[in-house]
């Protein structure tokens, strides 16, 4: 079992004792009754790799960078054969030792587009819904958080964060095997939220975004990235079916449409702050993750649209406030 013991600390001292009280039998209950067959494969290359305290780490490069080659202890074709087991690697890049691990996503990319746009996140505690393996929990570290929490179901992602934090040994950041249902309603205790990836995956978007807009502080800050679509107000494609050949895919609202939603919900100061195109040189696969990516969820004749015959994704952030007035 994960020891979050510094993790209840920091939740009790930001004043969230309610979340506090269930989180452990949250967190026994996802780790007893999972039926995942590779969980304890797992758990026991985790194991074996080695605890490294003191090494020299770099949290602010594109690549999260854990130690060097010269502080290993191990010989690197082990390291490198345990963070295999935990294949497929899909946020990052990470450089573990001198391990390039070349994820999916080039996660950094999306970094770089938000950077510049959000508050500085010195000394802000901080949740990122559907973190993954905590690729932008570690970069939010890197720019100055006081903590950050990151939430997100799949086991994987999970295990991945816990590998690469044994061998940091570092205490302010946290990935919780849960969802953001799973949480209290109603904390208002973070000072930023991030949520990248995951509006478009719920059946209720209005739903996720005053899950969000209550988990933050007042005047706390929100960062969005979704898929969008080109469109006026009110536009919105949903699915038939599937979506670059995701079951999971429910809305994908225009940005005008969005930001209705937003404001709706109660954020204020609601700004679209980028808006990009998801390339083939963004989202591909790679020795670490060598299942199917984007290039296959596009026309192969036409790559504006996906194989659905449906446009092509298009991604936004957008950066929002909650109010100082508390809405209903």
């Amino acid at each position: 079992m994960i020891d979050y013991q510094a993790l209840y600390r920091l939740l009790d001292e930001a004043n969230a004792e309610r979340w506090t009280s269930q989180l452990p039998g949250q967190i026994e209950q996802v780790f007893q009754h999972s039926q995942h067959g590779d969980l304890p494969r797992w758990q026991q290359a985790i194991q074996q790799l080695p605890d490294s305290p003191g090494i020299s780490s770099d949290f602010t490069s594109d690549a999260v960078r854990i130690g060097r080659p010269q502080e290993l202890t191990m010989p690197t074709a082990q390291l490198r054969s345990l963070l295999m087991e935990l294949h497929p690697w899909r946020k990052g890049p990470y450089d573990i030792f001198g391990i390039n691990i070349d994820t999916e996503w080039r996660s950094d990319w999306k970094w770089l587009r938000l950077q510049d746009h959000i508050s500085p996140l010195n000394q802000r505690l901080v949740l990122d819904v559907g973190c993954g393996n905590g690729y932008h929990c570690w970069r939010m570290l890197g720019a100055g958080a006081r903590a950050v929490i990151g939430i997100d179901p799949a086991l994987l992602s999970v295990m991945q964060f816990q590998a690469l934090q044994r061998l940091t040994g570092s205490n302010n950041i946290f990935v919780l095997p849960l969802g953001i249902e799973d949480m209290p309603y109603g904390l208002k205790v973070f000072d930023t939220v991030f949520s990248m990836g995951v509006l478009y995956h719920r059946r209720s978007p209005i739903d996720h975004l005053l899950e969000l807009r209550d988990s933050l502080r007042p005047g706390g800050e929100l960062v969005l990235e979704t898929l969008v679509i080109d469109g006026k107000s009110g536009d919105t494609l949903v699915p038939d079916q599937r979506y670059a050949k995701m079951r999971n895919v429910w809305f994908i609202p225009s940005c005008d449409t969005l930001i209705a939603w937003m404001q709706r919900c109660g954020f204020s100061n609601v700004r679209l702050v980028d808006v990009t195109p998801t390339t083939t040189q963004e989202q591909r696969s790679t020795e670490w993750m060598h299942f199917h990516s984007l290039a296959d969820f596009l026309d192969p004749e036409n790559p504006e649209l996906t194989v659905e015959g449906l446009p092509a994704p298009r991604r936004a952030i957008i950066i929002a406030n909650t109010s100082y007035i508390k809405h209903q």
